[in-house]
């Protein structure tokens, strides 16, 4: 490579650097006027999806619900064969069954059927991940250098983990979802005293609560949706109370469900009870919000000795530095 004869600044070819400045700069504008001139009008595509529905629905045909009943066909059978595969080889029980799917269903996810794929998963993960890192520590020279403990131990930790991935992807998803519906039930039950004290059924009330908090919680909306529609059609009340607090993993709930199952069956006032909930869970979530505060001067102490405390050393005793240097050597 020639030496460049450009002008440098420390040590970098100013010339080769406004190249690549331009060429940057150039594609951007080309980008802009591109995004610029391409602009389509957003409503185009709607009206156009609009009248496909309206043309599909005059000729009794609905697309969508084809293509859902083609997906659920799909995976039933998917379902299906992992399923006689694991009773073939006779590790699938029922026990498993019902836990895997009641930890889907605290994980938002309805669809009982992958209650298989979980448990299939513990299966296979181990030797899909397990099996080429056990080949690469002891079948190659890749980890020649390494102890035989360390060998045994990157092993050990490759099945472990790949067994357990499944239930750690849906043990933090149900961790995520209490949290969401943790923030939003004090205002749920707020809107639950104001409906029940409007005279509103509870079936009514739920699914008041839930059209009013959908958007700013959704996983709380969708579950209340849920209770209110099990209220209305299942033949037991009690059931679609123990249904919601089985979907969710909040010791809250609980008292909730336990709340409104006495005031069915005894006919207690329904307004004040859950008024002294929405204060009990008020308090405690103000209680968890001063914990964290408490704990923030212990968690920034790292930060603070690693990274700020540099700098300010830096910056205050830099200067001084320089100039003792300076007259040192004058």
């Amino acid at each position: 490579m020639a030496p460049s004869t450009g002008p440098t600044l420390l040590g970098v070819d100013v010339l080769w650097v406004a190249t690549i400045l331009s060429a940057v700069a150039a594609s951007a504008v080309v980008f802009a006027i591109y995004t610029a001139t391409t602009v389509r009008d957003p409503m185009a595509k709607r009206v156009k999806a609009l009248n496909d529905r309206r043309e599909q629905l005059k000729a009794g045909i609905t697309a969508s619900t084809s293509k859902r009943r083609a997906k659920l066909v799909t995976k039933n059978e998917t379902t299906d064969r992992i399923r006689a595969l694991l009773s073939s080889m006779k590790v699938l029980q029922e026990s498993q069954i019902k836990v895997a799917q009641t930890k889907l269903l605290q994980a938002g996810i309805r669809s009982k059927e992958w209650a298989v794929a979980v448990i299939f998963g513990r299966l296979v993960l181990p030797i899909v991940i397990g099996g080429p890192i056990l080949y690469l520590v002891y079948g190659t020279d890749m980890f020649a250098d390494w102890s035989a403990f360390k060998k045994y131990g990157l092993v050990a930790v490759s099945f472990i983990l790949s067994y357990k991935a499944p239930d750690i992807y849906l043990k933090n998803k149900i961790t995520k979802r209490s949290h969401a519906i943790r923030k939003g039930l004090p205002d749920a039950l707020d809107l639950l005293v104001i409906c029940a004290e409007a005279g509103l059924t509870v079936d009514a009330a739920f699914a008041r609560v839930s059209k009013e908090l959908g958007k700013a919680y959704p996983e709380l909306g969708e579950e209340f949706s849920l209770t209110g529609i099990e209220l209305g059609f299942l033949t037991d009340r009690r059931q679609a109370f123990e249904n919601l607090a089985n979907r969710i993993n909040l010791d809250a709930i609980q008292g909730v469900v336990t709340t409104m199952i006495q005031t069915e069956k005894y006919g207690t006032p329904l307004a004040s009870a859950l008024r002294v909930l929405s204060a009990e869970f008020r308090n405690e979530r103000m209680m968890r919000a001063e914990e964290k505060a408490a704990r923030l001067p212990a968690i920034m102490t790292i930060p603070l000795i690693l990274f700020i405390l540099p700098v300010l050393f830096i910056v205050i005793l830099g200067p001084a530095a320089c100039s003792i240097n300076d007259a040192l050597m004058s």
